[in-house]
């Protein structure tokens, strides 16, 4: 029987009911913490970390549990180390243009404060109003505006981490070039809690763009739309945003909360361009052309509250779709922008040939589709999902873009990863984990 958990520090618990409520996450995968533990700094997390590795209890490190691969479901008799209580925005450096951040502060959050400094910080996932900056650095976050301004990795400078014997340390720099020792600040982001817990994160920001104008586009069928995101980009306008709903997206969302969406339509483009405003009026004059010869009728957002009604319709995708069938499956696949009208295509023969609806909905900008199964009953899409990512990874694409590997897709990392890298990774991992205590069982496929 494991002995009970004694940590140096303000606050955890061992309370069945908390243990309970941080034993899954958004994957609806469960776990059976021994453990939650809610740092208030630095100096908390270390004792942690000691602790856990002093007596070998595996650390699964917590955002805000909002991950769609089961990254922060615990393994068994694991402490949870929730981030929620660091949540201080340290810093607001508008001259060199960063911001230092502890990793519990809301992503929504950050947004909203740097706007009364004229500043932007560009990764928006649709959970923005509840997932953390920690949670978004682990897993890599992009979100819409991807197309233009990139991902996570593209905006963390540094990074404060301690590891799996309680060592602190600091990697990358604060300044745009640094190009001393390897790029571990780039490795750290996007591991998934398997490799450090991070402290604090220094992120780049950018001014607010001048002016921001929405477009609505409706199609008769997925693929025209996206035909028209290839057209778009072939024309070289880089749209900030270029969002796809299908049919049974927005069905979905009008049966969920209802703001008008053309469901009788086969798709739609939610496009937004911003910049100085003559610049973008040309560029939005243009996109309307490429869409208007692909037999789309495209509106434009009158005000504010029409642009804010069409946003809330395409973050409201994910939850309509729980709402449709709470036993979905959500994958997040990626291919070269010039395929999206022909994987939007095999999505649909599939789901004619497995009798399983498949809404699609996401980033067509940058090729990011989240697709979605809606089996009637509960069984198994293995065999659906395989058929898929070989689709995918034939394309050129890659089986995840946003969401990372976790639990759900650590089966099938090895259609994508060969033998050597995959080897030169778990390798990495035992250099920074010798005995597998962070976020164990995430990411590597079982031991064969």
């Amino acid at each position: 029987m494991p002995k009970p958990i004694h940590l140096d520090i303000e606050r955890y618990s061992t309370a069945p009911e908390d243990l309970f409520a941080y034993g899954f996450d958004a994957s609806g995968l469960e776990g059976a913490p021994a453990a939650v533990a809610w740092p208030r700094n630095t100096e908390e997390v270390i004792k942690v970390m000691r602790h856990a590795f002093e007596n070998e209890i595996a650390v699964v490190p917590r955002g805000a549990g909002s991950g769609m691969t089961g990254g922060a479901v615990p393994s068994k008799g694991a402490i949870i180390l929730s981030f929620e209580r660091m949540n201080r925005i340290l810093e607001v450096d508008d001259v060199n243009l960063n911001v230092l951040v502890e990793p519990g502060v809301v992503n929504g959050r950050l947004q909203r404060e740097l706007e009364g400094y004229g500043l932007f910080y560009p990764p928006d996932p649709a959970s923005l109003e509840f997932c953390t900056l920690g949670g978004n650095v682990a897993e890599n976050a992009g979100g819409p505006r991807a197309l233009k301004y990139g991902v996570t990795k593209d905006y963390v400078l540094q990074l404060e981490a301690v590891l799996c014997g309680g060592e602190l340390i600091t990697v990358g720099v604060q300044t745009p070039k640094g190009v001393v020792g390897y790029d571990l600040a780039r490795l750290l982001t996007g591991s998934e809690g398997t490799l450090a817990a991070i402290t604090k994160i220094r992120l780049k920001v950018l001014p607010l763009p001048e002016d921001v104008l929405t477009l609505l586009a409706v199609f008769g069928d997925a693929a025209s739309a996206g035909e028209a995101v290839s057209r778009v980009i072939a024309a070289k306008i880089i749209p900030r945003t270029l969002e796809i709903m299908d049919k049974d997206s927005m069905i979905a969302v009008e049966g969920w909360s209802p703001v008008g969406l053309p469901v009788q339509a086969g798709a739609l483009l939610l496009i937004e361009l911003d910049g100085h405003p003559a610049a973008i009026k040309e560029e939005a004059e243009r996109t309307i052309g490429i869409c208007e010869k692909l037999g789309s009728e495209v509106t434009m957002a009158e005000d504010e509250d029409a642009r804010s009604a069409l946003w809330k319709a395409r973050r409201g995708v994910s939850p309509a779709l729980y709402h449709l069938c709470p036993h979905k499956i959500s994958e997040d696949i990626v291919v070269p922008r010039s395929s999206i009208a022909r994987m939007l295509s095999e999505l649909k023969a599939l789901a004619q040939r497995t009798s399983v609806p498949i809404a699609s909905f996401g980033h067509a900008g940058d090729g990011n589709l989240h697709v979605n199964l809606l089996p009637p009953v509960k069984r198994d899409v293995t065999p659906i999902l395989k058929e898929m990512f070989e689709k995918v990874l034939e394309l050129g694409g890659t089986i995840s873009g946003e969401h990372g590997v976790g639990l759900t897709k650590k089966q099938f990392i090895g259609m994508e990863i060969k033998p050597a890298s995959l080897k030169l990774m778990r390798q990495i991992k035992n250099v920074f984990d010798p005995k597998g205590l962070l976020n164990p069982g995430k990411v590597f496929p079982d031991a064969e």
